[in-house]
């Protein structure tokens, strides 16, 4: 456990050293709830209707802005050489390293979601249904997005590829975390939608660390 604590530590601390990292993911994620009002008009109740879908491609893109940095670094520099043949099982320090990236990436963004929710124009209950949504399903974007940085790790600019395949496993994600933010026209499906994306991000928890560790092991070898 002192293992794999030092190693999420070790993740966060580079990730520190590269703040202007983090900040850019934050304005990405903010400016697109500001180009949006220009976009589509002042009406309230039509930005009310579209921005859970923004929040979720707001908080799919920023994520992927980081994802080339998960394991790129340390393949370059011989680190992941290393980490396979320590003690800790190679799963465990990519599943240091996908809840390390999750911290990095995903939580300033639900920090920040109050400002884009101002921007959207969402009242306070859908305020809160946009922070548990992104709280409960961000975890599934990041273990995806650990898949596909794998798979394209030995890949050279493999991080124009991994975007395009992790696309269509995040469907789902998107999709249930719109849903469980939305409150529409018939009965109210949002808590409905919020379980399953907490089904999704546990799926998804549990079964990335070892086919990350496998696609790198692969592409290693």
């Amino acid at each position: 456990m002192k293992a794999f604590t030092a190693l999420i530590t070790r993740e966060l601390r580079l990730s520190i050293r590269t703040g202007g990292d983090v900040l850019t993911l934050v304005l990405f994620f903010v400016m697109i709830g500001v180009v949006v009002p220009f976009a589509v008009g002042p009406d309230r109740a039509l930005l009310g209707r579209l921005a859970p879908g923004v929040v979720w491609i707001a908080a799919f893109l920023s994520m992927l802005l980081g994802l080339d940095r998960l394991f790129r670094a340390d393949h370059e520099d011989g680190t992941l050489i290393l980490l396979r043949h320590a003690d800790l099982p190679f799963s465990a320090v990519v599943a240091a390293k996908v809840m390390a990236h999750w911290i990095v990436s995903a939580v300033p963004l639900i920090v920040a979601s109050p400002l884009l929710a101002v921007m959207l124009a969402l009242d306070g209950a859908a305020f809160w249904r946009v922070v548990l949504s992104l709280l409960v399903g961000t975890p599934a974007l990041a273990a995806l997005g650990a898949i596909g940085a794998a798979v394209t790790v030995s890949i050279r600019r493999g991080g124009l590829i991994a975007p395009v395949l992790i696309l269509p496993l995040a469907v789902p994600v998107l999709i249930f975390g719109v849903g469980a933010i939305s409150t529409g026209p018939g009965p109210d499906l949002s808590g409905s939608a919020l379980l399953f994306l907490a089904a999704i991000s546990l799926i998804t928890l549990a079964l990335s660390p070892f086919a990350a560790a496998l696609a790198i092991s692969s592409g290693e070898d």
